[in-house]
């Protein structure tokens, strides 16, 4: 079976031979009808090469939101039958206090910083965001599972380690969707 996304005119986007392999394997796990598992985690951390005339990457990140969607539902309700609401609860509200702990920190030391001639995130944005994370953690505040998805920071010299934030990002999406 074959996904028809659009595909980039002009320039590069997703391979498509790797895009629609990743995804009839997506299939056949969501469906229990092949040997290998897959979770919401693999969805979020899908990549691909870029090739010309490739599938439109925005195209292809939707559907990998909404494939990592209905994978954590089906985690969170498998969960629930096997260990019960409240143990899921439970380790989602760990995980969260986690986080937490990390974002209290001080502006400027939430991170572990790249060296001063390397690029990493711009400090002053992840600060200002981490703030809106901890408010939707503390106090309820709205923030979307695709805005957390979809930021993006400048980069700054001595900046942020990138991949250290988008861990706490990919964990931050995973507590939102198990509380979903």
């Amino acid at each position: 079976m074959t996904t028809h996304f659009p595909r980039v005119e002009h320039g590069k986007g997703y391979a498509i031979d790797e895009v629609e392999a990743f995804l009839d394997r997506a299939r056949d796990a969501y469906n229990e009808s092949g040997t290998e598992s897959m979770s919401a985690d693999d969805m979020r951390s899908a990549s691909f090469s870029m090739k010309r005339k490739g599938y439109s990457p925005v195209h292809v990140d939707a559907a990998l939101e909404r494939l990592e969607d209905a994978f954590a539902r089906r985690e969170r309700d498998n969960a629930y039958a096997e260990k019960g609401r409240e143990p899921w609860l439970a380790e989602a509200r760990t995980t969260a206090q986690v986080i937490l702990n990390r974002l209290a920190r001080p502006d400027g030391e939430r991170f572990r910083r790249v060296s001063i001639i390397a690029q990493g995130y711009r400090r002053k944005d992840v600060d200002a965001f981490a703030r809106r994370i901890q408010d939707y953690f503390t106090d309820g505040e709205s923030i979307s599972v695709d805005r957390v998805r979809s930021v993006v920071f400048a980069s700054e010299r001595g900046g942020y380690d990138e991949a250290q934030v988008d861990a706490v990002l990919d964990a931050v999406v995973s507590v939102m969707l198990a509380v979903r």
